[in-house]
């Protein structure tokens, strides 16, 4: 009986996320408050209060769903006792910081600067993601190599049948239109900031690089299942290589969750705003227990 956590990516987060933690709890309370010390501004009032569009904006984006996810695995005190832990790209850093190996204020700052290293990135080149549902992933990985003229690569393997591409504008439309062609079911352009873990991100992991050689990581309570390999890890050093790789490789969710049930987790646990990893986790491995934090 191996208790695993997992925590949420990007896209998670909704208006109102967090607030019944802050009033709730002294400590959540104490957490949020450094948060906006450390950002500069108060993250609490656009989570709490803000709008769709306010939460959508990048400098707000990834830290709210790190906070809340973080906050909401703290809390628990001894009642958090993960034997594994992953995140959904962005959620690895949440996962990390849950787990001991970074401290909440060294997340926090990690996750402000990938925020803004991506949306520097996405503004360089016209980019975009599509999720691509009912085909295998081997035709979707054919059919995105054998498009040479322009960038698109498989980007999230979310779940059996499942798979988000990313890349150039251009090369994502081109890649549907094939799909669709191939017999996917939908091949619908997401509504995204740019090409995340692609190619096209390479700026931003070359800033993030920096920051990440220049932060103390500690070993973590447990292994984390990382995106980049699906493997666990618990060598600092070769979390941080992960880590910065993780910007422009394909976060490798189905092989983690599959992982993870193979080495003996009989229940996910989501922390984090919404529950799309606990529906994920189902998929990939519909013998465990899911459950929210």
């Amino acid at each position: 009986m191996k208790k695993a956590y997992v925590f949420p990516g990007q896209g998670a987060q909704f208006v109102g996320m967090g607030k019944d933690l802050y009033e709730s709890n002294s400590f959540a309370k104490e957490l949020f408050l450094k948060a906006n010390e450390i950002l500069g501004y108060s993250i609490t009032d656009i989570m709490f209060n803000g709008t769709e569009e306010d939460l959508r904006q990048t400098k707000v984006t990834q830290p709210a769903v790190f906070l809340h996810s973080v906050i909401s695995a703290l809390v628990l005190g001894e009642g958090f006792k993960p034997e594994m832990v992953a995140g959904h790209s962005l959620g690895e850093f949440s996962a990390l910081v849950a787990s001991g190996s970074l401290s909440f204020e060294d997340g926090l700052r990690l996750v402000y600067q990938r925020a803004m290293a991506m949306q520097r990135a996405c503004e360089i080149e016209p980019s975009t993601m599509a999720a691509v549902l009912g085909l295998e992933d081997s035709k979707v990985e054919e059919i995105c190599l054998n498009i040479t003229n322009e960038i698109v690569v498989p980007a999230n393997y979310n779940c059996p049948g499942q798979l988000v591409i990313s890349g150039s504008l251009a090369g994502v439309t081109q890649a549907c239109e094939k799909l669709k062609a191939a017999g996917a079911k939908r091949a619908l352009l997401l509504q995204v900031g740019g090409a995340f873990h692609s190619p096209l991100m390479e700026p931003a992991k070359i800033d993030l690089a920096k920051a990440i050689e220049a932060t103390n990581f500690n070993t973590p309570i447990c292994p984390i299942y990382q995106n980049f390999t699906a493997n666990p890890v618990t060598n600092p050093i070769e979390i941080k290589s992960n880590l910065v790789a993780q910007l422009t490789a394909p976060v490798r969710w189905t092989q983690s969750i599959a992982k993870m049930y193979a080495d003996g987790a009989t229940e996910f646990i989501e922390c984090g705003p919404g529950n799309v990893l606990q529906g994920l986790c189902k998929k990939i491995a519909p013998e465990a227990a899911t459950s929210k934090a």
